[in-house]
């Protein structure tokens, strides 16, 4: 009799378990960022714009907690780091101009909803310069995904 108890309570507990396990398998969509740079190709001391659309789902995302542009000349050390504070229609928006031609980088630093999401395009000013080599061991493309290089300073 009390082995059948035992059992009728670990199937009971079992029982509980998947169930409660069950409630929370829907796991929030992923943040898209859909970065452009308007024109691709531009003029020294010529407005360029820079785009940050982010997005869940199908919903907007007006209240990211961090959107950093990061832009830089190709083979240069020196980043700029530019906080985007506000979005209208989930539109992280930038305009710069460059005073010097050549071929530059931007990636937009996009922490949200517990996500960060982190797209690169290239873009030219006047005539292209020598792009970055994509394999090198300091490309961007090879860093850790983690907040700690916001913190550089460049």
């Amino acid at each position: 009799m009390r082995k059948l108890l035992v059992v009728f309570i670990t199937v009971l507990l079992l029982i509980a378990a998947v169930s409660c396990s069950k409630q929370n398998d829907a796991l929030p969509e992923m943040i898209n960022v859909d970065l452009s740079v308007k024109p691709g190709t531009g003029k020294v001391n010529q407005p360029i714009s820079f785009e940050a659309k982010v997005s869940q789902g199908k919903e907007m995302v007006n209240d990211a907690e961090s959107v950093i542009f990061e832009i830089w000349r190709a083979k240069d050390e020196k980043h700029e780091k530019i906080a985007i504070k506000q979005a209208k229609n989930g539109i992280y928006r930038l305009e710069k101009s460059f005073p010097q031609e050549g071929t530059y980088y931007i990636i937009s630093h996009v922490t949200a909803r517990d996500m960060h999401n982190m797209p690169k395009k290239e873009f030219i000013i006047g005539t292209p310069s020598e792009p970055e080599d994509p394999k090198a061991k300091d490309s961007m493309d090879n860093m850790e995904m983690d907040d700690h290089h916001e913190s550089k300073g460049h």
